[in-house]
């Protein structure tokens, strides 16, 4: 029997996700968590063999939650499920350890084929990326300035990006203040930006996140989103 814990802050994906595992034979969905400290609790309390995790969640966020589990040395094996196919997540996932990276678009065999490898040791990417990953290695014109990032910078711009303080961030990832601003500020050097929001706008650049439509923005709200960095 394979023991799956689903980690998904949107309810009703979550509890989809969980009825169709349950249909599965060797699977069996031992507990559900709606963030990335949530998870890693779990984790630590119940030893499941497979997590099935969001990438874009509250606090630490799925990439942290994935290096903090994988650091238990516990052999849970930990598979990404996001709607993000995007480089650089899919790297930044497997540099964190996951060993198996799915869409939600693909379909429900390669999610069963993604957690029944996992179990066994393997990996395993959903053929949407895994034809993007072909295709970029190919194209010298298609590197992704976040790719030069550690997946502990990664998991610093994602929490930047959507809008999260330095105290925040700080409590979250147990680091000091002036720790979260070092990385920061090597992110910038890295990235060759000078601010949260030209991350953030970097961040538009390359499909990391949507960019916000004025139409459906006030002036007082456009000039709160330039100040802040814009939400994940």
């Amino acid at each position: 029997m394979i023991r799956i814990l689903t980690a998904d802050d949107h309810v009703l994906f979550r509890r989809g996700l969980t009825r169709m595992l349950a249909d599965v034979k060797s699977f069996k969905v031992v507990a559900e968590a709606d963030d990335g400290e949530t998870a890693v609790e779990i984790c630590r309390e119940t030893s499941p063999n497979v997590v099935l995790m969001d990438l874009a969640m509250p606090g630490i966020g799925g990439l942290e939650a994935t290096r903090r589990i994988v650091r238990m040395g516990k052999a849970i094996r930990v598979v990404m499920l996001t709607a993000c196919r995007e480089q650089p997540y899919p790297s930044q996932a497997l540099k964190s350890g996951a060993c198996g990276y799915v869409t939600k678009s693909s379909d429900a065999g390669q999610l069963i084929t993604a957690v029944r490898r996992a179990y066994a040791g393997q990996r395993f990417v959903s053929a949407d990326v895994a034809q993007e990953l072909a295709l970029r290695s190919f194209e010298e014109t298609a590197h992704c300035p976040f790719d030069l990032l550690s997946s502990r910078e990664m998991q610093i711009t994602l929490m930047v990006i959507n809008c999260q303080r330095v105290q925040d961030i700080s409590s979250h990832l147990h680091l000091s203040p002036k720790t979260v601003n070092s990385y920061r500020y090597r992110i910038f050097d890295k990235l060759s930006v000078s601010s949260d929001v030209e991350l953030a706008l970097l961040a538009v650049k390359h499909g990391m996140i949507p960019a916000p439509s004025p139409l459906t923005m006030s002036a007082p709200a456009q000039e709160n989103r330039a100040q802040h960095s814009l939400p994940f």
